[in-house]
């Protein structure tokens, strides 16, 4: 635990000096990193110590004395010791990720991108950001989500540190149309699905280890506290495997193949756009070019599955599981009785 705070505390530094036009004294970053990290107490000689280790390892972080005492400032030369020359293809590709990434706006990360996106545009040669700014006139980027998370940008700084730390967070969460309720988790990350932060978190309550990773989506957090408490990171559990499993963000351990028959239509959009990366399209008969699809996709749960085959109307019919299928049923006969009245 103690390499991984001392991580923390050096990465916050960094943060610390870069947002400091006029330097911190030692006794001023180790008040921040208290009031940022939350700590209880750090001593000045650590944050002298974690200091003269950035500087070990080739950060120009230099220092002087003022009336207000010996202050640390970044130097001159901390950019130039990461010098990168960007081509104007390259800065297209980055511009359009960040636009990619808007719903992290207002959170740390977010700073992260905006700092680094003004510094390569100072570096960059005016020849290279002109030709950029052309050609992004006409390449444009639609569907960006409508919402941000800068009011749990708290929130955010306390799980992040919890998943470095490996400690125990008790949070306050409501999901819709129940009352909220106190938790406790265990977080190993987060993930970003449709414009939305989910924290990857185990249940330390439940017992059985194919249910106790789930996805708790952020929106939904109304408290979020560090305890004390330390817990065991499961060495079984990879996360990308975890998180590729099914086509939504529905959580398990393991997915369900999901058979749907798709008319010509829709089998043509589902290979335009595929629902994940192990989706199956075989043609009930390979003979006849006007033969219906059968599309056979892993999921987790009903619910995902739901908006995309009623998206495609009477065009797609989802053949098995059951459990599946009726829950498609069961939508449909709702939505029949409203529209019929």
């Amino acid at each position: 635990m103690a390499r991984n705070e001392q991580l923390i505390r050096q990465h916050k530094l960094l943060q610390l000096l870069e947002d400091s036009r006029f330097g911190r004294t030692l006794d001023e970053l180790r008040g921040d990193l208290i009031l940022d990290l939350g700590l209880s107490t750090l001593h000045t000689r650590t944050v002298r110590r974690d200091v003269e280790a950035l500087q070990g390892a080739g950060y120009d972080i230099q220092n002087e004395v003022l009336e207000r005492g010996r202050i640390y400032r970044l130097g001159r030369n901390h950019t130039a010791v990461h010098e990168i020359a960007f081509s104007a293809t390259e800065l297209i590709a980055l511009s359009i990720g960040r636009e990619l990434l808007y719903p992290l706006m207002g959170t740390q990360y977010w700073q992260g991108i905006e700092t680094f996106w003004n510094k390569v545009q100072e570096a960059i040669p005016e020849g290279v950001y002109e030709h950029y700014q052309r050609y992004r006139k006409v390449l444009y980027v639609s569907g960006t989500p409508s919402k941000t998370y800068e009011a749990q940008s708290g929130m955010l700084k306390t799980i992040n540190r919890a998943i470095l730390e490996h400690r125990v967070v008790e949070i306050k969460y409501k999901p819709i149309g129940r009352e909220a309720s106190v938790r406790q988790i265990e977080p190993y990350g987060l993930a970003v699905h449709q414009n939305s932060i989910y924290v990857v978190a185990a249940a330390p309550e439940v017992t059985d280890e194919s249910e106790r990773l789930r996805n708790w989506k952020l929106d939904r957090f109304t408290q979020a506290t560090v305890l004390d408490d330390y817990f065991k990171p499961d060495p079984k559990i990879n996360l990308n495997e975890f998180l590729g499993k099914s086509i939504g963000i529905f959580s398990g351990d393991s997915s369900t193949p999901v058979k749907i028959r798709l008319g010509n239509r829709s089998a043509s959009y589902l290979r335009e756009d595929p629902w994940h990366p192990e989706q199956k399209l075989e043609p009930v008969d390979a003979d006849d070019p006007a033969s219906d699809t059968i599309l056979t996709v892993p999921a987790s749960h009903p619910r995902e599955l739901l908006p995309k085959v009623l998206a495609l109307g009477s065009d797609a019919e989802v053949l098995e599981p059951a459990e599946y299928r009726q829950a498609v049923a069961d939508v449909i006969e709702k939505l029949a009785q409203t529209y019929n009245g």
